[in-house]
């Protein structure tokens, strides 16, 4: 098997049961319906396993443009690989959205509500602030792909690997994902975005275009930031691209919350005036 041919097989694995468990979570009258975000992040921790162990021993499974961003930016890649591998994951999270949406053929009529069936394809934040939730997106890429890192440097059972990668995914969808529903992968979001706009689904609304930048930029970002930080703090490979890419981080950090504080702030007095009046 060809590692293009691998990273598509592992990214359609990962979107059959990622976006799969979120269609019968969400959707009218499957017998999954309101099982809760539990349910969600462990079949999504569950949907990396299986890519990882499907795949990996042809590609290194990376199935997300951030893990292969990253791994290149810290030479764990060579570059001339990362189109072949981005493109791939992103045929394979088309395909993989489109299995969804046949296997749960029934129930896109039999749900209204245009947000719900876009959620099964795309993330849709909590909250929409574009700044904030970039802010969550690159945390939760960050994190990770230095856990990743982690997870290489130290020695497992034979074929125990997959299982820690799927406990990570757990982990950072529980404790980070509830801001943006953690895509920390590009290929994720945007390969059944895409598929989202193409398909024939009843009473769909639009692909939300104008957010489909946050899940791209976040996990771009957070991806190389976490190689590049693993890199330094671990190997005190302390570079300029550390620095730069810290004082970004930063950066954007500080803006996100002072327009937050902003945000909040007249929020309050607006309640004040309506309340004196």
């Amino acid at each position: 098997m060809t590692e293009f041919l691998a990273e598509v097989i592992g990214t359609m694995i990962l979107i059959i049961f990622g976006a799969g468990v979120v269609a019968g979570v969400v959707l009218k009258d499957s017998k999954a319906e309101n099982s809760g975000w539990i349910v969600i992040t462990i079949a999504w921790g569950l949907a990396v396993t299986m890519g990882v162990y499907a795949v990996g021993n042809f590609s290194g499974a990376h199935l997300n443009p951030a893990v292969t961003l990253g791994f290149a930016s810290i030479g764990e890649l060579p570059w001339a690989k990362v189109p072949v591998y981005i493109t791939a994951q992103i045929i394979g999270a088309i395909i993989g959205a489109a299995i969804v949406f046949f296997n749960y053929l029934p129930h896109w009529s039999r749900t209204e509500d245009k947000t719900t069936k876009l959620a099964v394809f795309a993330t849709i934040p909590a909250i929409r602030r574009p700044l904030s939730n970039l802010v969550s997106e690159i945390i939760g890429t960050t994190v990770l792909v230095m856990g990743l890192l982690f997870i290489g440097a130290n020695e497992f059972t034979e074929g125990l690997n997959p299982l820690i990668v799927g406990a990570l995914i757990i982990a950072i969808g529980m404790s980070l994902g509830g801001t943006t529903g953690y895509a920390i992968n590009p290929a994720r979001d945007l390969g059944p975005r895409i598929a989202h706009a193409l398909l024939p689904i009843p009473g769909k609304g639009n692909s939300d275009w104008s957010y489909a930048w946050v899940p791209i930029v976040g996990p771009v970002f957070g991806g190389i930031y976490g190689a590049v930080f693993y890199k330094a703090i671990f190997t005190n490979a302390y570079g300029l691209p550390f620095w730069i890419l810290s004082a970004i981080f930063l950066s954007v950090l500080l803006t996100a919350a002072v327009a937050e504080l902003r945000s909040s702030r007249q929020k309050a007095e607006q309640l004040e005036e309506t309340t004196v009046s």
